[in-house]
C-alpha cells in the first residue's frame, strides 16, 4: 500500500518508486510532482519564473519547504538559493 507523503508530494507511487531506486527526497518529489501535473508538459515549464536571486527569502524558504530541503530554517538567502539549485 502506498504511503501518503503529504501535500508536498502529488504522486505518492512515483515518489516511492524513485526513493527505492535511490533518488533523494527532493529529487523524487520534483519528478513525482512534475509527472502528476496534467495541465502542462513538464519539459515546457523551464524558464517560467524569475531567477532565484530576484525572489524574496520568504519565497525561497517556501519553495525549499515544498521540496523538503533539510536545514532550510537556518539557511541564509544565498544558502537557500544554492540548496534549491543543487536539489539538496
Amino acid at each position: 500500500m502506498t504511503k501518503d507523503h503529504g501535500p508536498s508530494v502529488k504522486d505518492d507511487e512515483t515518489y516511492e518508486a524513485l526513493r527505492e531506486d535511490g533518488a533523494s527526497k527532493s529529487k523524487a518529489a520534483r519528478i513525482a510532482n512534475a509527472q502528476a501535473s496534467d495541465d502542462e508538459d513538464s519539459s515546457a515549464k523551464g524558464g517560467a519564473h524569475k531567477a532565484y536571486e530576484d525572489w524574496t527569502k520568504d519565497a525561497l524558504y517556501d519553495r525549499a519547504q515544498e521540496i523538503d530541503i533539510e536545514g532550510r530554517s537556518n539557511m541564509t538567502k544565498s544558502e537557500l538559493i544554492k540548496a534549491l539549485r543543487d536539489g539538496q
